[in-house]
């Protein structure tokens, strides 16, 4: 079994996101915060250094079945340039409903956005339950 490199940790997500540059991110990241502890339910969890997290599930590697691990449901990161929203497009009904959620760009794993004016918040909303609600749910 192979080991991720980023693994839930038990550093403060208060302070890392009252760390975040510039004072927009810190603003973001609180509102973010707020809006996925409200949807998903769960605690957050600061996921190696800079990725904040709500809850986890196993996956198996589709190439390999004998890597897996665990990986964050959903959650962000309130990086400097822009904000990485993680578990948006993983389940079929998020990459449908995607193109709805405003100015974006799409990295492997994740959303990127520049600005949360950008953004539909309602549909990121949904995105976010979507991701929670993975068929995949495994007992955290």
């Amino acid at each position: 079994m192979s080991t991720a490199k980023t693994r839930p940790t038990n550093a403060s997500v208060e302070d890392f996101i009252q760390s975040a540059t510039p004072i927009k991110r810190r603003e973001d990241g609180q509102l973010l915060n707020s809006i996925f502890r409200e949807v998903t339910g769960a605690e957050p969890v600061l996921w190696g250094p800079s990725i904040i997290g709500y809850g986890q599930y196993t996956y198996v590697s589709p190439s390999n079945s004998r890597n897996t691990g665990i990986w964050l449901k959903t959650g962000f990161s309130p990086r400097k340039a822009q904000l990485s929203i993680y578990g948006l497009k993983d389940q079929e009904a998020g990459a449908q409903l995607l193109p709805r959620l405003g100015k974006y760009t799409e990295g492997a794993g994740c959303v990127y956005v520049k600005k949360l004016e950008d953004i539909d918040m309602e549909i990121l909303r949904q995105l976010i339950k979507i991701a929670f609600a993975r068929a995949e749910d495994s007992p955290e």
